[in-house]
């Protein structure tokens, strides 16, 4: 991915292929890792754990963005 950096890449506007593209690649890779379980796992420990009312207040905050306009933009 480093020598995409480095070439020019126009705007593709709304619905970004490339994007697109590189985010379907890097599920797929790793989904076929083996890793899918272990990360669960992880992710499932942090929530339960000391962590957890962080990531509980973080999600809360993205849902509001999600319902709404980001009210940093507005500033």
């Amino acid at each position: 991915m480093a020598e995409k950096k480095d070439k020019f890449q126009p705007n593709e506007g709304e619905g970004n292929r490339t994007a697109a593209r590189e985010y379907n690649k890097a599920q797929h890779d790793f989904v076929r890792s083996g890793k899918v379980e272990q990360k669960a796992a992880e992710a499932r420990k942090a929530v339960d754990g000391a962590e957890g009312r962080e990531l509980r207040d973080a999600e809360l905050v993205g849902k509001r963005h999600a319902a709404q306009e980001d009210p940093e933009l507005k500033r």
